[in-house]
C-alpha cells in the first residue's frame, strides 16, 4: 500500500499467554497490510534479542506487577517502546496516577491508600482492596462491612509483598465502561464486567471478564480524555458511574475485536510512529 513501512515490531506478552491475548493474531495482520512484521515476544524471555526490533509494544505483559522494577529495567533496555517509559513508570502505580488525576480535578474514584506499617480501618458499607501496584485481579477481593478481619488479612498479606493496600467502595451495581483509545483519538467502547472473588483472596493469573459491546456517551469522552495523557500511542480509560475506575496506557487489553475497524486503525498508527523513525 501506499507510505508501507518495512519495519519489525514486539508485541510484549508474558511467558503464562506466549502468544499473546485474542487480539494479537488480528493486530499481526493488520500491521502486515501496512507492511510490518509483527511477533509476539515474551519480555522476560533471555532468548530474546530485542535488539532485531524496531519498535516493542507491551501488550500483555500481565506478569509486571510482582516484579515492576524488572519490567520497568527490561522496558528501559529496549531500543524503542511504546507507551513511553516513563508512561509505564508513572501509570503501573495506581496510587501515583489516581492521586495525579484527583489533584488535576479529574473525577475518580474514592480511593483510600494503606501504606505497609499503617493502619487498616475497613469502610462502613461493601468495599474492594486491591494493591496499589496489580494487574489481571490478583490479590485483588470485595467485603462486606462484617468482613473487616479477612479484608485485614489480605491487605496484611499486600504489606508483606512491599505493596500498598488501596480501599475503594465496592460499586457493583453500577455499570463499569471501557473506552479505548488509538493514536490519541477514540476508537470503540464497551460494557466490562470482572467479578471479584468474595472475602478472600483467589490467586490467578487473571479474573474473568464479562464483555458486551456499548458506545460512550459525550460525558464519559469527556472524563476520559480529561484523565489521558497527551500524545500516546494508545489507551483504555474504565468507568464506573462516571467516574475514573482505573486508567490503563501501560499494558492494556484494547478489545480490539470489539470496534469495528479498531485492529486496522491501531495498526495505522503504529506505522505512522515507525514511519517518523524508520524511514529516511
Amino acid at each position: 500500500m501506499d507510505n508501507a513501512v518495512s519495519a519489525h515490531v514486539a508485541l510484549a506478552t508474558a511467558a503464562e499467554i506466549p502468544d499473546g491475548d485474542e487480539d494479537f493474531p488480528a493486530l499481526v495482520e493488520a500491521l502486515a497490510a501496512e507492511g510490518v512484521a509483527a511477533e509476539a515476544a515474551v519480555w522476560d524471555d533471555p532468548a530474546v534479542d530485542w535488539s532485531r526490533f524496531d519498535l516493542v509494544l507491551p501488550r500483555a505483559t500481565w506478569d509486571y506487577a510482582e516484579r515492576r522494577d524488572a519490567f520497568l529495567a527490561w522496558a528501559r533496555s529496549v531500543p524503542r517502546v511504546l507507551n513511553p517509559v516513563d508512561v509505564l513508570e508513572w501509570n503501573t502505580d495506581k496510587e501515583r496516577y489516581l492521586t495525579d488525576l484527583a489533584a488535576a480535578g479529574v473525577p475518580v474514584v474514592p480511593t483510600v491508600f494503606v501504606e505497609p506499617g499503617a493502619a487498616f480501618e475497613a469502610p462502613d458499607g461493601p468495599f474492594v482492596v486491591k494493591p496499589s501496584i496489580s494487574a489481571g485481579g490478583r490479590s485483588s477481593a470485595r467485603f462486606e462491612p462484617g468482613e473487616a478481619g479477612a479484608a485485614r488479612a489480605l491487605v496484611a498479606r499486600i504489606h508483606a509483598a512491599g505493596r500498598t493496600a488501596m480501599v475503594q467502595p465496592f460499586l457493583g451495581e453500577l455499570e463499569e465502561k471501557a473506552l479505548v483509545y488509538l493514536d490519541g483519538a477514540y476508537s470503540h467502547a464497551l460494557r466490562r464486567r470482572v467479578p471479584l472473588p468474595a472475602a478472600g483472596d483467589r490467586e490467578v493469573f487473571f479474573l474473568d471478564e464479562e464483555l458486551a459491546r456499548a458506545e460512550a456517551t459525550a460525558e464519559e469522552r469527556a472524563v476520559a480524555e480529561a484523565a489521558l495523557p497527551d500524545g500516546l500511542l494508545y489507551g483504555r480509560v474504565d468507568l464506573m458511574g462516571g467516574l475514573v475506575l482505573e486508567l490503563e496506557v501501560a499494558e492494556p487489553s484494547l478489545y480490539l475485536l470489539y470496534g469495528d475497524g479498531a485492529p486496522g486503525r491501531f495498526a495505522a498508527a503504529i506505522a505512522r510512529s515507525l514511519r517518523a523513525t524508520v524511514e529516511p
